[in-house]
């Protein structure tokens, strides 16, 4: 694949602070996450405090997309528009996905919130994800590939019966919001692109509660599970080190999956 972008040791610390921006954005939004706020609240929100930290979206305008950041909840698995018009209610469960520029580089998080108390399925899939996601990028070291990465996640999600998402996938971020390499939510160990150091990219599956079938609505966004199941996400951008990965986008707080607690 030639269009790989590899960066250098001396790009780290440019990722780290785009990455640990993002974290610092959704570490903000947490004590407002509860019912009877409005997406579209939440997103002035994270708008007004992208802006304080000396950043700028990398959502808004990209290919018409028309806010700073997605928020997905329940059955919707990603691209959710906020909206003055969905109001979270007790029992949601919630996706927020933020991708911020710092300097000219690019930070891409998301994390699953609660509003008020999940069902018991709910939170299974919730932490499920997370395991998930950790599992995959536990796998990411020189010598691996990104089949490997999407194997892994897949069979931690199915462990539990619930299904990866293959129409959506991580991807190569850094000096671009997407860019090679793809990484699948599921995989053949051994197949894909081999990972070397100074690649930079996204792990972040979607896993559903039903099948992994999905339908973009009429806004050309939002997209939900196709059998109305329910839908989980968490993303974390790493960089291929000599030994293994860095992850950019750790919570400064702490905060893995929910409920959070300082």
């Amino acid at each position: 694949m030639t269009d790989l972008t590899i960066y250098s040791l001396k790009d780290f610390p440019a990722l780290r602070r785009a990455g640990r921006t993002a974290a610092e954005v959704l570490d903000y939004i947490t004590p407002f996450v509860k019912p009877g706020v409005t997406t579209e609240y939440l997103d002035d929100l994270m708008d007004a405090f992208i802006i304080k930290q000396g950043a700028r979206t990398a959502c808004r305008g990209y290919h018409g997309y028309p806010k700073c950041t997605c928020i997905s909840p329940n059955h919707v698995i990603c691209h959710g528009i906020p909206s003055a018009d969905k109001i979270l209610k007790a029992g949601d469960i919630i996706n927020i996905d933020v991708t911020v520029i710092v300097n000219g580089w690019y930070g891409d998080t998301s994390r699953m919130f609660y509003v008020g108390k999940p069902s018991i399925k709910a939170r299974r899939l919730v932490e499920n994800t997370y395991h998930t996601m950790m599992a995959g990028i536990q796998e990411a070291a020189p010598g691996k590939t990104t089949g490997d990465i999407g194997a892994v996640m897949e069979e931690v999600a199915n462990r539990e019966g619930f299904s990866t998402v293959h129409d959506y996938c991580g991807h190569g971020c850094g000096r671009v919001f997407h860019g090679a390499p793809n990484i699948l939510n599921y995989g053949t160990r051994g197949k894909g692109i081999k990972l070397i150091p100074g690649l930079v990219f996204t792990v972040e599956p979607m896993v559903n509660t039903g099948s992994g079938d999905t339908l973009t609505l009429q806004d050309g966004w939002t997209t939900v599970t196709r059998d109305k199941g329910l839908s989980a996400q968490f993303e974390h951008m790493i960089g291929i080190t000599e030994t293994g990965y860095e992850i950019f986008t750790l919570s400064p707080k702490g905060y893995t999956f929910p409920p959070y607690k300082d």
